[in-house]
């Protein structure tokens, strides 16, 4: 027979729901305050997570973590250069190409739609498109307002992007000769039960998540990229570049991409735009179905539902950064959890792996 609730755990529930609700108010009014450094702060540590790997691999050849890290930094560096020199001008130039053909593209449709008014009349069909025509004249011009407004702002984005790219290099290499002590000086403020479950959570879920989906990211843009160019899609470099960059919104971001992708395809060409979205959906389910299973693992415990909510959430509370860090969070906190009901420290499992085995005699230098 079912216990009833007492009348005290209704009264923890029911203050919990409030309570929540103005957490999360209260951190979206934080993230807006304080944006700019709390937005390079998130990304140069995501920088850090993630070359943390290769300055890993090179300390066990016995070589110190200064030098290391340098080294690594310096690669890194070397290769953002290549593309810099390379990849970005060509992307750079596509985007502002693009940008100057969507009106025309957006005038092509309205002509193609008055055309398939007038057949349909013929055929004695009630379709009126005047809406959509007077919706397509009225995103034109804001279009043409929007690309004239950013065209005189370029310069001084494209400088505010180069300094903050160097205040997260620096924030990243500093991070990943300091951060460790600044870091176990904050978990060791928690209690131990609480604080060494949620480090190793923690560090699971944010490297493993964020690593695969640039993994999975690149392979989209480098599939992706010769068959548009066979197909002979405009811009088809921007378009897998925008494909692959979506991937890092976990689930919902490569519906998202394709989606925009065939939307502009479609206001060009019509009958292209078909193998385009075809073309995607089936690497996107090549990649969900073979590649993503080897690299998240399984997502253990975290229901799909609760996922979407996280990447909700994150969006209200901190835009499209919180987009990006909600499911390593909500990975980070159910692990975090899993382990306290478990009392198992030394072995739990994760939401992005399967399971997690600590290394004996494996210390943080």
């Amino acid at each position: 027979m079912r216990r009833s609730a007492s009348p005290q755990s209704l009264l923890i529930y029911g203050l919990s729901v409030p309570i929540i609700a103005l957490n999360v108010w209260l951190l979206s009014v934080l993230f807006r305050y304080f944006q700019h450094p709390i937005t390079i702060l998130s990304i140069a540590a995501i920088l850090a997570f993630l070359l943390n790997y290769p300055v890993k691999f090179l300390e066990k050849a016995r070589i110190t973590r200064t030098q290391a890290v340098i080294i690594v930094l310096i690669i890194t560096l070397a290769l953002l250069g290549i593309l810099c020199v390379t990849l970005v001008p060509m992307v750079i130039e596509q985007t502002i190409q693009l940008l100057n053909k969507i009106p025309d593209w957006l005038a092509s449709s309205q002509d193609n739609l008055g055309k398939l008014q007038v057949v349909a009349r013929q055929r004695r069909i009630n379709i009126d498109f005047s809406l959509v025509t007077n919706q397509i004249n009225a995103n034109i011009q804001n279009l043409v307002q929007q690309i004239a407004s950013s065209a005189v702002g370029f310069a001084g984005t494209l400088l505010s992007g180069l300094l903050n790219l160097v205040l997260v290099v620096v924030l990243a290499f500093y991070m990943l000769l300091y951060g460790d002590h600044v870091w176990y000086g904050l978990i060791n403020l928690l209690p131990s039960n609480i604080g060494i479950p949620f480090n190793k959570s923690l560090q699971l879920n944010f490297q493993n998540f964020f690593l695969s989906q640039l993994l999975l990211g690149l392979f989209m843009e480098l599939v992706l990229t010769p068959i548009f160019l066979f197909l002979r899609v405009p811009f088809a470099l921007l378009f897998a570049i925008v494909i692959g960059l979506s991937e890092l919104i976990p689930f919902v971001g490569a519906t998202l991409g394709i989606s925009l992708v065939t939307i502009l395809v479609l206001l060009q060409n019509w009958w292209l735009a078909f193998p385009v979205a075809t073309v995607a959906i089936v690497l996107q389910q090549i990649k969900d179905n073979l590649l993503a299973p080897k690299l998240l693992g399984n997502f253990i415990g975290l229901n799909p539902i609760w996922i979407f909510v996280s990447i909700l959430m994150g969006f209200e509370i901190a835009g499209l950064l919180g987009t990006l860090v909600a499911v390593p969070i909500a990975g980070t906190i159910k692990g975090t959890f899993d382990a306290i009901k478990s009392s198992k420290h030394n072995e739990y499992v994760s939401n992005f792996t399967v399971t997690y085995e600590s290394k004996s005699g494996e210390n943080d230098k």
